[in-house]
C-alpha cells in the first residue's frame, strides 16, 4: 500500500471552513505544515503525520461530535519555531458504518505511517480508538511498551461502554504484543483497589496523580521507554475549563510538560489524544489546550534531537556506583541532562536523577526493582 491509497480512508481539510476565512499569518503553524486539501501531500520527507477521528461511539456518544477541527483552528494559529521538523495534517479518518469499521480505518492509516518510520498523531474521538492503533503494531508483529495518561484505569469489564473497558482487551488479549504498560495520573477515588492489584500482578506501573504532580520529572524516563502514548483528556482538571472534567487533574502546564517528554522520545511512533467533544468546549479553551500540547510535543522533538549517540562517550558523564551488593553505572547526557542506568544484563535503561541519588545512598531505586521483577 502507498501513502496515496490512504485517501480512501480520509476526508480532506477545508482550511477556510476551519479558520472561518481568517487569515493565517506567515510563521504560524498553518502556513508551515503540509495539508491534505485538494492534493494529498508527499509524506516522504515528513516527520510527524497528524490525523483526526471524530468517532465518539466508543464513549456512548454519537459519531461526528468530537469536532477535532476546533483543535486544528487553534493549532494552526500558533507560531511555529522548529521548521526543521516537517509536519503533515492528512485530515480526518472517515467514520465507519460501525465502530469496528472506524477501528479498521484507523488501524490501516496508523500502520502505513508507522511502518514508514513516521510518527502518527491521532486526535480522537473516544479513547478506545487506542485499540485500533495498537492493532497496527500487532499487525506488524511489533512488541511494544505503551503509556496511558488518564484519571481512570479503563479495565471495567462489567461496563459495556467500550472506552471504559478497552484496556482489558489491549493488555490481556492473545496473542499479546505489550511488553510493558505504564499508567500516569490515575485518581484513586475513580479506581477500584482490585484494579491496581491486577495491574501490579501484571508488573505494570501505575502512578497516582498526586505523586506525579509532586515530581513530574520522574515521568520522563517512563515516557522515554514507550513506543505508544494514549492521552485521555479526562486526565486534565477543571482548571482547563471544560465541561465534564474532574475537579482534580493535571493543569495545562503539566499536560504540556508530559507531551514535551513524549517529543523527546525518538522511539515513540504513535500518540493519541482522546476525548475531545466540541459540545463540552463552548469557548474553545480545551481546543487551545490540546493545540498547545501539540506545540510542546514538537518542541520536545527539537530538544530530543540534540541528544548525542551513546557511542560519543565524551557527551556523557559516567558514574560507577555500588548499592545493595550491586555494582553498576549511571550515565548522564551533557546535552539534555537525561539519565540512564545499567542493568545486570548490560542494557542501559532510562532513569532519573532521583534514581541515581537513591543508589548513591545505598538504596535500591524502585525503578530498578520493577525492571528486575519484569525480567
Amino acid at each position: 500500500m502507498s501513502f496515496y491509497s490512504l485517501t480512501d480512508f480520509l476526508e480532506p481539510i477545508h482550511l477556510a471552513a476551519i479558520t472561518g476565512d481568517g487569515e493565517i499569518k506567515e510563521g504560524q503553524v498553518g502556513k508551515s505544515i503540509e495539508l491534505f486539501e485538494d492534493v494529498f501531500p508527499d509524506l516522504d520527507n515528513i516527520d510527524v503525520v497528524i490525523a483526526g477521528c471524530d468517532d465518539l461511539r466508543g464513549d456512548g456518544n454519537l459519531a461526528g461530535l468530537a469536532g477535532t477541527n476546533n483543535i486544528r483552528k487553534e493549532f494552526y494559529a500558533l507560531y511555529y519555531w522548529h521548521k526543521d521538523i516537517k509536519i503533515a495534517d492528512i485530515g480526518n479518518i472517515r467514520i465507519g458504518e460501525s465502530l469496528s469499521d472506524t477501528y479498521a480505518a484507523v488501524k490501516t492509516v496508523a500502520e502505513e505511517i508507522i511502518r514508514n518510520g513516521k510518527t502518527f498523531i491521532l486526535l480522537g474521538g473516544s479513547q478506545d480508538l487506542t485499540l485500533a492503533v495498537y492493532e497496527a503494531y500487532r499487525n506488524m508483529g511489533k512488541i511494544i511498551e505503551a503509556t496511558g495518561i488518564d484519571a481512570y484505569i479503563d479495565l471495567s469489564i462489567d461496563n459495556p461502554v467500550k472506552s471504559k473497558n478497552f484496556l482489558m482487551e489491549m493488555l490481556t488479549g492473545e496473542p499479546n504484543f505489550i511488553r510493558h504498560y505504564t499508567h500516569i495520573g490515575f485518581q484513586s477515588y475513580y479506581v477500584h483497589p482490585h484494579m491496581l492489584e491486577t495491574m501490579d500482578k501484571l508488573r505494570f506501573d501505575c502512578y497516582r496523580l498526586g505523586k506525579v504532580k509532586e515530581n513530574i520529572e520522574e515521568m520522563e524516563p517512563a515516557i522515554r521507554s514507550s513506543d505508544f502514548l494514549s492521552f485521555d483528556l479526562a486526565a486534565l482538571g477543571s482548571a482547563t475549563f471544560w465541561e465534564g472534567s474532574s475537579p482534580n487533574g493535571f493543569n495545562g502546564e503539566e499536560a504540556c510538560t508530559l507531551m514535551r517528554y513524549a517529543g523527546m522520545n525518538e522511539k515513540l511512533k504513535a500518540i493519541g489524544i482522546y476525548g475531545y467533544n466540541k459540545q463540552q468546549d463552548p469557548f474553545n479553551n480545551l481546543a487551545k489546550q490540546v493545540s498547545q500540547m501539540l506545540w510542546y510535543y514538537i518542541d520536545g522533538i527539537h530538544f530530543g534531537r540534540t541528544e548525542a549517540s551513546f557511542d560519543n562517550k565524551e557527551m556523557f558523564i559516567e558514574c560507577h556506583i555500588a548499592f545493595a551488593a550491586v555494582e553498576t553505572s549511571f550515565i548522564k547526557s551533557r546535552k539534555t541532562g537525561r539519565w540512564w542506568m545499567k542493568m545486570p544484563n548490560g542494557q542501559y535503561v532510562p532513569c532519573s536523577y532521583n534514581d541515581f541519588n537513591l543508589a548513591g545512598e545505598n538504596e535500591i531505586p524502585e525503578r530498578w526493582l520493577r525492571l528486575q521483577e519484569r525480567g
